[in-house]
């Protein structure tokens, strides 16, 4: 059993929490206080007892990361800041003005804070991907993530859960703050912390139901968690949302504001305090484990052969992971769709295998470039949609990830709509920071690889599924943000812009119009975002006429990048896109019956001149 004097302190280090979170909202005028008062306990507890850290190197590979999945509840992990002597007191009534670090929802800008949180259902996803990180790098690190039970209703939580059970992630703990209360009423299950421990349980957890206002029985839970072997451990505390504080403590409607009267708030709790809590530093010595490097041998073609960018996109990989022991790839059970499974062949170590389950296949790859890993990540580029929000998040954290999204476009053929990604470019491009690609060869594919190894923020290549010819020759550069002029001269009438698939339906629509005495430049954007602006304002210039084509939505693809880059200039600009709904057809009837094929050019153009 805890000391008394122990359990004193917990007391006391808990109301602090409660305390400070209670003031930085009322000087905010806005915030979660309630939300952070109901877990103070258990994380005073975890901060003082448990958690190994080194604040002075959040760099430290030994350190246990934290993950405030209830991002909303950021007043009590200030909070704790603030008693770890990490900032101020003035810093904590920063919280939520403008400039200031702490922000309405954690966020990297803070050395502590490995991703950002606030959409509920993804710190624990991401954190399956830093614990698979630890086993990878053999650290003995743990995995901390502070849930809400209003999350536990989204389909990312089991996503996490499954993998986590699957894998055996002894070194992942999910801590489960069951307040009751959601935003506007009770949950789902209100207190029935049984009902989620059924759920875990059935994952594979080792399950555990405490009251999460007792210190003595936090201890020993997370005593618990750090002993259990073979699998995840998931605490569920009951807790009062506003514990201590009679105007809001299990009371609705007090959800996402300020406390009306923070004075006596504070006053109940029993005023301002200066407790300090002296982190557990990790033991030293622990070096993560890296893999070695055998040197790189890029795959290449030969002009004319006819490869699918897909089949250069695996090749290129598995080249990379023997260059670069830092390189991991993930994929959403279609490795031999997208031909990762080259990679998971040479590489199996280093290959992780996520099932249907997108959402967990992106935060996996979020949370091991936490770990300074370089993860690749693929599946069908129509089924990264379900996984957008962790795409956007991943933006807002700043977090180098690449995606890579096959059997883009009608190119795909008769498996009809459902598989065809036709909005991925538009997606893609609104993330902050992210780069786009989509190669039209081989060669092209297997350059632009390697260039999205050493990439900031989250890149995106595109690849297609049937064989398109080689037009490149094999070590060619392609730098991210370039293009290449495939056809100019002088007297050109109009420039086609394409990419991927449409490339080769611009080469031959232009070689018919030569021809016939319309000469037209011809240049293959491959980075989609950032865009070769010199290039394409060089040909609105000299032309004046602009064709984009491509095997996306006319919204927010290839065309809207290319507008956005000269509209200043007001040449004219047609747009071909994919407008109808497509059927099942083959690849070239379902780019005839989408207006972007050769012909269709040539007919764009000739109106157009």
């Amino acid at each position: 059993m805890m000391p008394d004097r122990d359990l004193q302190y917990l007391a006391e280090l808990a109301a602090q929490l409660r305390v400070d979170s209670v003031r930085a909202a009322a000087e905010a005028g806005s915030g979660h206080p309630t939300s952070s008062m109901s877990a103070a306990d258990l994380m005073a507890v975890l901060f003082a007892c448990h958690l190994r850290y080194d604040f002075d190197d959040p760099d430290n590979p030994a350190n246990d990361h934290l993950i405030f999945s209830k991002g909303h509840a950021s007043p009590l992990l200030y909070s704790l800041y603030k008693a770890a002597g990490v900032i101020s007191d003035e810093e904590l009534l920063s919280f939520r003005r403008r400039g200031s670090r702490l922000e309405g929802h954690p966020t990297p800008r803070l050395p502590w804070v490995d991703v950002a949180t606030g959409s509920l259902g993804q710190g624990l996803p991401v954190g399956v991907g830093v614990a698979m990180a630890g086993r990878l790098e053999r650290m003995p690190y743990r995995v901390w993530v502070l849930c809400g039970d209003s999350e536990l209703a989204e389909g990312s939580i089991w996503e996490a859960a499954e993998h986590a059970g699957g894998e055996g992630l002894a070194n992942l703990t999910a801590i489960v703050d069951v307040n009751r209360l959601g935003q506007r009423g009770p949950t789902r299950h209100g207190w029935d912390t049984g009902a989620y421990a059924r759920r875990f349980g059935a994952f594979g957890w080792h399950t555990i139901e405490i009251d999460g206002h007792d210190p003595g029985q936090i201890d020993y839970a997370l005593g618990d968690a750090c002993n259990t072997r073979r699998r995840p451990t998931v605490i569920l505390a009951k807790t009062r949302k506003g514990e201590g504080v009679l105007e809001v403590e299990n009371r609705e409607g007090a959800h996402g504001k300020a406390l009306k009267d923070p004075g006596k708030a504070v006053e109940e709790l029993g005023g301002a305090r200066s407790v300090r809590v002296e982190v557990h530093r990790p033991e030293p010595g622990a070096a993560p484990f890296r893999f070695g490097s055998n040197g790189m041998k890029a795959p290449s073609y030969p002009v004319g052969e006819k490869v699918a960018t897909r089949t250069a996109y695996g090749a290129a990989l598995a080249a990379l992971g023997s260059a670069r022991g830092d390189v991991v790839a993930l994929d959403g059970e279609v490795a031999d769709s997208t031909k990762t499974e080259t990679f998971g062949k040479e590489h199996p170590e280093r290959f992780f295998e996520m099932y249907i389950a997108e959402q967990q296949l992106v935060a996996a790859a979020v949370g091991l470039q936490v770990r300074g890993w370089k993860p690749y990540a693929a599946t069908f580029a129509a089924f990264l949609t379900r996984a957008h929000d962790f795409i956007r998040m991943a933006g807002v954290s700043g977090a180098d990830i690449r995606l890579v999204g096959s059997h883009a476009g009608v190119a795909i053929g008769e498996d009809g709509p459902s598989q065809m990604g036709l909005e991925d470019l538009a997606m893609m491009r609104t993330v902050h920071g992210s780069t786009v690609l989509y190669p039209c060869d081989a060669n092209q594919t297997a350059a632009l690889i390697g260039e999205m190894a050493d990439l900031e923020g989250v890149s995106y290549l595109r690849t297609t599924r049937g064989d398109t010819p080689v037009i490149y020759q094999p070590g060619e550069r392609f730098s991210v943000g370039g293009s290449r002029v495939l056809r100019h001269t002088p007297g050109d009438r109009a420039t086609i812009v394409a990419a991927g698939v449409t490339v080769h339906e611009a080469l031959a629509a232009a070689d018919g119009l030569q021809a016939d005495g319309i000469p037209v430049g011809v240049i293959d954007l491959y980075s989609i975002k950032p865009v070769d602006t010199a290039a394409l304002v060089e040909a609105a210039t000299t032309t004046g006429n602009l064709i984009t084509v491509e095997d996306h939505r006319i919204e927010g693809g290839l065309g809207d990048a290319v507008m956005d880059a000269v509209s200043e200039l007001g040449p004219r600009v047609v747009k071909l896109a994919v407008t109808d709904l497509p059927g099942s057809a083959t690849p070239q009837e379902q780019l005839a019956d989408a207006r972007i094929d050769r012909h269709a050019i040539a007919d764009a153009v000739k109106r157009l001149v």
